[in-house]
C-alpha cells in the first residue's frame, strides 16, 4: 500500500501486464508491441481522488494526469501545465493550462475540469485520503478556460507536489456519486493510455492514446494480469509470457539462464515495511506494549533470512534516502526486556510459559496480503520469536482487495503487515495526524500523539528546509518512545523486464519514468497486434 499515493505514483514502479489467451481481442496493426506484466492484487478504484492502493495507483497513472509531475532527476515539470508561477509569498499559484488536451472521448480538458477535482477533493461526502491538501485552499479562481489561480490561506510546503494528482473530467461526474459512480470502473482520462477492459481479478487492458498531447506511447497496448503469487510470476518469466516482474530476493539470485532475455534492475524503494496495530484496542494501544514488541522482534533475522542482507533494518517514517531522515537509536533485540515490559501493563506467564493478559491466554492475529513472499515471510519470523515470550501469534494471507477493503479499511484486525512509498516531499500529515483516520483515510491504525500532530502540521506549513528537517528529526525522536508500529526493514526494488524493451533507462525516479518512450525494434516485436476499439 502507498502513503500519499496521490503524490507516490509518480515513484512507483511502472507495472504492465498481458495475457497469451487474449487473441479474440485483438487485430494486425503497425508493428507496435504489447507490453505484458503482473500485479499482486486486483484494482479498486481507477480513480485517482479515490485509489488508496498500490495496483489503482499504477494504473491510474497511465490514465490520467496531473498539473505537475516528477521528471527522471525528481525535479517537478509541468504536465498538464503550460506554466506555473508561484506568488504572494508562497500563498498563491497561477497556472496556465495546455491548450490541445482532449479527455479520451474527445471533449476538451479546461480550468473548469481542475476546479471540479478540487470541489471533489475537498468534498466531505467524498470517500479521498488526500482532502487534507485543499482543504486549506481559502480560494479557487478562474480567469478563463486555460488559466487559474489557487490561494491558501497560509504557507503550504507540498504546494507543488499536492498538484501531481490526477485530475478528473468535470462533464463525466457532475452528475454522478463519485464514489460510486460506473465510471470508477471505466475511467476517462487524459493520460497516454485509454482504459479497454476490466475483468474482475484477472486482467485490466489498456490502450496506446493516438491523440496523447506528448505524442503517442511507442507501445500499442498494456495487459495488467492479477497474479497474486509471486512463484507463479516467476514461471511466467521462465515461459518469458511476461515482460516485467518485481523480483523476491530468491528469484532474484536464481540461475542465470532464466534471465539470459531479461535485464534486471536494483536500486533502493523509497519506502519501508511496518508490523502495526489497530490502536483502537487493548493492549496495543499501550506506549509499553509497543515497545515491548520493539524489543521483541530481531530484525536482523528477517534481512539476512529473507533478503540475504538486500535490505536495511527500518527505525523510523523515512528511508535512508529521503532528506528527511534521521538515523535513530534502535531498540536492540532483548527478550528480557520485552517480557518485563509485558508484565507492567498487566501480562503474567501461566505454568507453561504462556502469556496471559487479563488472566486469560493472549493471541494475536497478523494479517497481510497475498502476493508479497517477503511479508508472508516476515509474518512467520515474527510468529516464531514472539513464540519465544510465549505471545501466540495466528497468521492469515489475504487476497489483496479482501485485505485492504474489509479488513483495513473497516479496522477488524489485531496487526497487520503492510508497507508505504513515502512521497519525495517528507509531509506525511495524511498517514500520522490524528484527524486522519476516517474510513479511506491512511491512518488507519488511528495513532495519536498530540506533539506529533502539531509538528506535521508546523512542518508543512513552513517553507524553510532546514528548520522542516529539523521537526522531522524530532517526530521520529517521539515516535522511537512512541512507536505507531513496528518499522521492520526498508526493502529494495528488484525488477527483470525483457530485453527486447529498448528505451528503459534507470534513473533517481525509478523505472518507468520514460514508459511512453519504450519500444521494441520491429525484427524483435513478439505482438504485432493492438487492440480493438
Amino acid at each position: 500500500m502507498k502513503s500519499n499515493l496521490n503524490k507516490n505514483i509518480i515513484l512507483l514502479l511502472l507495472f504492465f501486464l498481458a495475457s497469451c489467451s487474449n487473441s479474440q481481442m485483438l487485430s494486425n496493426t503497425n508493428n507496435r508491441d504489447i507490453f505484458v506484466t503482473s500485479l499482486n492484487g486486483d484494482a479498486s478504484y481507477l480513480n485517482p481522488l479515490l485509489a488508496s492502493d498500490t495496483s489503482s495507483s499504477e494504473i491510474n497513472a497511465f490514465i490520467f494526469n496531473g498539473l505537475l509531475k516528477y521528471d527522471k532527476n525528481l525535479n517537478l515539470v509541468c504536465d498538464l501545465a503550460e506554466s506555473f508561477k508561484v506568488t504572494d509569498s508562497g500563498l498563491t499559484i497561477l497556472f496556465k493550462i495546455r491548450k490541445n488536451i482532449k479527455w479520451h472521448d474527445g471533449n476538451p480538458f479546461t480550468s473548469k475540469d481542475v476546479e471540479f477535482t478540487y470541489k471533489k477533493l475537498t468534498d466531505q461526502n467524498t470517500k479521498t485520503p488526500f482532502s487534507s491538501d485543499y482543504l486549506i485552499i481559502k480560494e479557487f479562481k478562474i480567469i478563463d478556460d486555460y488559466s487559474f489561480s489557487v490561494t491558501y490561506d497560509k504557507p503550504f510546503a507540498p504546494i507543488l507536489e499536492s498538484w501531481c494528482i490526477g485530475i478528473i473530467p468535470k462533464h463525466i461526474f457532475e452528475n454522478e456519486d463519485i464514489n460510486t459512480s460506473t465510471y470508477n470502473r471505466q475511467p476517462i482520462g487524459t493520460g497516454p493510455y485509454i482504459f479497454q477492459q476490466w475483468k474482475t481479478d484477472q486482467k485490466i487492458v489498456l490502450k496506446a492514446n493516438p491523440n496523447y498531447f506528448e505524442g503517442k506511447p511507442l507501445l500499442s497496448a498494456c495487459l495488467f494480469r492479477i497474479i497474486p503469487d509471486q512463484s507463479v510470476q516467476f514461471l511466467e518469466l521462465r515461459n518469458e509470457s511476461i515482460d516485467q516482474i518485481s523480483l523476491t530476493t530468491d528469484q532474484w539470485n536464481a540461475y542465470a539462464i532464466f534471465f539470459k532475455n531479461y535485464d534486471k534492475y536494483r536500486y533502493p524503494a523509497f519506502s519501508f515495511t511496518f508490523l502495526g496495530f489497530n490502536l483502537l484496542k487493548e493492549p496495543f494501544n499501550n506506549i509499553k506494549f509497543r515497545q515491548a514488541i520493539n524489543y521483541a522482534i530481531n530484525k536482523k533475522d528477517i534481512i539476512d533470512g529473507i533478503f540475504s542482507g538486500m535490505a536495511k533494518e527500518a527505525n523510523g517514517i523515512f528511508p535512508p534516502q529521503s532528506w528527511a531522515y534521521k538515523q535513530i537509536k534502535p531498540y536492540g533485540y532483548d527478550k528480557t526486556k520485552a517480557i518485563a515490559l509485558l508484565k507492567e501493563i498487566g501480562f503474567s506467564q501461566n505454568s507453561d510459559g504462556i502469556l496471559e493478559y487479563k488472566n486469560k491466554p493472549f493471541e494475536i492475529d497478523i494479517i497481510t496480503n497475498q502476493g508479497n513472499k517477503a511479508r508472508e515471510l516476515s509474518a512467520q519470523i515474527i510468529q516464531e520469536q514472539l513464540k519465544q515470550i510465549g505471545l501466540k501469534i495466528n497468521i492469515r494471507i489475504l487476497e489483496w482487495s479482501t485485505f485492504i477493503n474489509q479488513y483495513i479499511g473497516e479496522k477488524k484486525f489485531d496487526a497487520i503487515i503492510l508497507g508505504w512509498n513515502t512521497a519525495v516531499d517528507p509531509d506525511q500529515y495524511s498517514l500520522w495526524h490524528s484527524q486522519q483516520t476516517q474510513k479511506g483515510q491512511y491512518n488507519f491504525m488511528s495513532y495519536k500523539n498530540d506533539e506529533v500532530d502539531k509538528l506535521l502540521i508546523k512542518a508543512r506549513e513552513t517553507f524553510d528546509k532546514q528548520e522542516r528537517i529539523q521537526m522531522y528529526h524530532k517526530i521520529q525522536d517521539i515516535m522511537r518512545e512512541d512507536p505507531p508500529c513496528i518499522f521492520l526493514y526498508y526493502p529494495e526494488n528488484m525488477v527483470a523486464i525483457h530485453k527486447r524493451f529498448k528505451g528503459v533507462e534507470l534513473a533517481p525516479a525509478g523505472l518507468g519514468w520514460n514508459f511512453n518512450k519504450w519500444y521494441v525494434d520491429k525484427t524483435n516485436i513478439k505482438h504485432s497486434v493492438s487492440i480493438k476499439d
